[in-house]
């Protein structure tokens, strides 16, 4: 089935945590700390996969997650850093932050990779906090958490060239006779159900040809299939407009409905150079094809996908259009990056009860190294508070002596 969107959750690895341990041997009576650290979680990381036209792996799978970093021990073994996941996406592929809709990668190039989520680091052990005041330290710090992301990701077929048209206007026909395509090909509308791709040679040119799933009135609306697979046709160069001649009564109505939905989808497109193309004209009325000619402008040629008249000329006047345009490129966007919060950041702020609340980077990293029932830890972490400034802020905001202070789940008195 094809796919060419999916919204799935990532997370990359939390680091493993630091190891409390003391190195004990015979005959050896002071061997002191000698907890490892933690390893560091695993990315999480996209990349293109030139062979994959589809999103349709993540189509039941929607949680992905790196490896957590492994736990420290004794002997001032560290933990392994996780494994980074990687997610293969085909070229083309737009990855967006599903909350707000900011791109973080456009997959464009086949050698294209992101790093979207880092994993988190890890924590230290206890030999780590060793000083010549605090010689048998006896606690560590855990690993960094890390929060699971929604992403979305959306396939944006990259081809030079768009055929575009009502259903049953014979794009796909059109396409296997230009290409060495093999779509399906049928009388019924919405024989197309996703966009096909083919490569057309010439003696020294080549470009690639999407066939666009057919469009109605009222497609950018979502009505049909047009609302769905319109996206395919942002990354275009040329867009050739394929009109069925031979027994529509009125042509230009259809072709004026196409380019209506084309331009109500995204008004830029009406930047990109079009060329029409009168199919099945061994079975259309001349009068179909004059009418048509002295009512539209433009560059138009008559051709047939069934017996391939007429296609010579069209491949001539895409090779040329093409050759005058710009190359090909990713679009343009300022990348969105998931915030990387300042490690040594508080905040401070009353509760109801007139308690002090302490929040923040540098509080939730301290929480993970303290040890209540420690008296090194806990001397440690009212070191690391008047270090980092939190004691002298809070007595900017008034607190006194007997003062409740609150720190996640834990409360303590304030005493000078």
């Amino acid at each position: 089935m094809f796919i060419d969107r999916a919204k799935i959750y990532i997370k990359a690895g939390d680091g493993g945590d630091g190891c409390t341990s003391f190195y004990t041997e015979k005959y050896v009576p002071n061997g002191g700390p000698d907890g490892g650290d933690g390893g560091d979680g695993g990315n999480v990381v996209i990349k293109v996969n030139d062979n994959a036209t589809s999103l349709s792996e993540f189509r039941f799978g929607k949680h992905y997650r790196a490896e957590n970093g492994g736990n420290g021990s004794g002997k001032n073994r560290h933990g392994k850093n996780g494994q980074d996941l990687v997610l293969y996406v085909p070229r083309g592929t737009v990855v967006r932050d599903a909350d707000s809709n900011g791109i973080i990668a456009d997959m464009y190039y086949s050698d294209d990779q992101v790093t979207v989520l880092r994993g988190g680091i890890g924590g230290k052990g206890n030999a780590r906090f060793k000083s010549s005041r605090r010689q048998a330290p006896g606690f560590s710090q855990k690993g960094e958490p890390v929060k699971e992301r929604a992403v979305v990701l959306e396939l944006k077929t990259i081809a030079d060239v768009g055929l575009v048209g009502l259903p049953n206007a014979g794009k796909s026909t059109l396409l296997a006779a230009l290409t060495r395509a093999n779509p399906k090909i049928a009388s019924y509308p919405f024989t197309t159900l996703s966009p096909n791709l083919g490569v057309c040679y010439t003696d020294d040119f080549s470009f690639t040809v999407a066939d666009i799933p057919g469009l109605i009135e009222g497609a950018a609306d979502g009505a049909g299939l047009g609302h769905k697979f319109l996206r395919h046709i942002d990354r275009t160069r040329l867009i050739i407009h394929v009109v069925d001649i031979s027994t529509y009564e009125d042509a230009i109505a259809d072709y004026s409905t196409v380019n209506d939905e084309l331009f109500k989808y995204n008004p830029e497109l009406k930047n990109v150079p079009q060329i029409i193309a009168l199919n099945k004209i061994d079975c259309a009325q001349p009068d179909n094809i004059a009418r048509f000619r002295n009512a539209v402008s433009g560059e138009i040629y008559e051709i047939s996908g069934a017996t391939h008249s007429g296609l010579a000329a069209l491949i001539r006047a895409a090779e040329k259009t093409l050759k005058t345009l710009p190359p090909p490129s990713p679009i343009e966007f300022e990348p969105f990056r998931y915030e990387e919060i300042d490690p040594n950041s508080f905040e401070i702020c009353r509760a109801d009860d007139g308690a002090f609340v302490l929040s923040g980077a540098l509080i939730e990293k301290l929480a993970r190294t303290v040890v209540l029932d420690d008296r090194d830890s806990f001397m440690y972490f009212q070191r690391r508070l008047e270090v980092g400034g939190v004691t002298k802020s809070l007595k900017k905001a008034g607190i006194k002596s007997g003062d409740l202070v609150r720190i996640l789940d834990t409360e303590f008195t304030y005493e000078e």
